[in-house]
């Protein structure tokens, strides 16, 4: 099977404003479509129009089916979609360890470097949901994002072709996404390729404290506060 890898060649091309918001837009464009996300559309446009074509035209085919489609609807396919999917899933650890200790582990470790950036998640959400690692890219750290993202590219990767195949709209946000990263190198395409062949592993133990990842956590603003010693509000 053609992997379908994206324009993200063409990261190099953003400036540190462009990649910051590129990430805080996919980061609520992941979110769960209530009217409160809705709500956010013009802002949103205001904010992408500027971005170069290969981030802005992307975003922009995904707020014009905001637009067009019922509240109703888009939380309906967001649910088909996150919810009902194996291979859609929003969890950027699920794809390299499944629900085993492992993943248990890896999710501490991303908890932890929230923490030690002065920020922590809110109670009952998974650190490593995809929007959640955006906004602290966007908002907080940068460089420590892009790590977590790279760490967890095939995954990423893989979400995005599952979509593409799938056709849904939010693969648009997944193109956008893919585009603010390096290019993937021959290593990052080979990990895809396995992955996409093998999927994760199936062992089902131990996520505790982080709760179940059966479906997705429909993630409120804000999702990261800062902690007593930090600064942010």
């Amino acid at each position: 099977m053609k992997m379908p890898f994206g324009p993200s060649a063409r990261s190099s091309a953003l400036k540190p404003h462009e990649c910051a918001v590129t990430w805080q837009a996919c980061s609520l464009l992941l979110d769960y479509p209530d009217e409160r996300m809705l709500a956010g559309r013009s802002m949103l446009r205001r904010a992408v129009a500027p971005l170069p074509a290969f981030i802005g035209e992307p975003l922009t085919a995904f707020l014009d089916h905001l637009d067009v489609m019922p509240q109703a609807r888009l939380a309906a396919d967001y649910v088909a979609t996150f919810d009902h999917r194996k291979r859609c899933c929003l969890y950027l650890t699920y794809y390299s360890y499944g629900d085993t200790r492992k993943r248990g582990m890896a999710l501490l470790r991303i908890k932890q470097t929230y923490r030690a950036a002065g920020l922590v998640l809110d109670d009952g959400e998974l650190p490593d949901h995809l929007a959640v690692v955006l906004e602290f890219g966007a908002t907080a750290d940068p460089e420590t994002a892009l790590r977590l993202l790279t760490e967890y590219r095939a995954g990423l990767e893989l979400l995005r072709l599952a979509l593409t195949e799938a056709d849904s709209p939010w693969a648009h946000v997944l193109h956008a996404i893919s585009a603010s990263l390096p290019p993937l190198d021959g290593d990052g395409r080979t990990a895809v390729q396995r992955l996409a062949a093998a999927g994760p592993p199936e062992e089902e133990v131990g996520l505790a404290p982080f709760g179940s990842s059966d479906g997705p956590v429909f993630l409120p603003e804000p999702r990261l506060r800062v902690d007593a010693q930090g600064a942010r509000t």
